[in-house]
C-alpha cells in the first residue's frame, strides 16, 4: 500500500479550513504557563493590562494598591476625582464598596482613614471628629448647587461607617 502526500510529515496538502485557531494569552506571572482570562491594571494612570490566571490575579489583588506612592493629600484628591467622575456608577445601585470578603476589611479602613484624612492608629475621638469636620465642610446644604460636594459628602458618610462598624 502506498503513503499519499497528505499522511506524511511534512504535510504537503493543507489543513483542514473548517477549523479556525484559537488565540490563548498565557498568564503574565513569571513561570506560569495556565491560561492568561482575567486582566488586571499595570498601574492606576495605564490603559495596559495584565493578564493573570484565576490563581495569580487573586495574589494580585489582594496586593494591589491603588493609591500607592501617593501622599494623603494625592490620594484623596484622586478618590475625589473618582468619585465626581463615576456618578453614573453611584446612582446604579449596584455600586458599592463591597463586601468584606470581597475587598477586604483592612482595604476599607485604609481607603476610609484617607478619605478622612487620618493616621492608621488614629482614635474613635479622632475619627468623630474628622468627619464632623468634613462633612460640615462638605454637606449639600451648605454648598447648594455644587454635585461634587454631595458627592464628598457621601464619600466621607462611607468613610466614617467603615470606621465606625463593629
Amino acid at each position: 500500500m502506498r503513503k499519499t502526500k497528505a499522511s506524511t510529515f511534512p504535510r504537503w496538502n493543507g489543513y483542514d479550513s473548517s477549523r479556525d485557531t484559537i488565540q490563548v494569552r498565557m498568564c503574565d506571572h513569571d513561570g506560569c504557563d495556565d491560561k492568561g482570562e482575567f486582566p488586571a491594571p499595570k498601574s492606576p494612570d495605564s490603559r495596559d493590562k495584565w493578564q493573570f490566571c484565576e490563581k495569580h490575579i487573586t495574589e494580585f489583588n489582594g496586593k494591589w494598591n491603588y493609591f500607592e506612592g501617593l501622599s494623603k493629600e494625592e490620594a484623596f484628591k484622586r478618590a475625589q476625582e473618582d468619585m465626581r467622575t463615576a456618578r453614573g456608577y453611584a446612582s446604579s445601585g449596584a455600586y458599592d464598596m463591597g463586601s468584606a470578603e470581597t475587598y477586604g476589611k483592612d482595604r476599607r479602613r485604609s481607603d476610609a482613614l484617607i478619605i478622612l484624612d487620618l493616621d492608621d492608629d488614629a482614635t474613635a475621638v479622632e475619627i468623630k471628629a474628622a468627619y464632623r469636620r468634613m462633612a460640615k465642610l462638605y454637606h449639600p446644604d451648605t454648598n447648594l448647587g455644587d454635585s461634587n460636594a454631595a458627592i464628598k459628602f457621601q464619600q466621607v458618610s462611607t468613610a466614617y461607617e467603615v470606621l465606625t462598624v463593629k
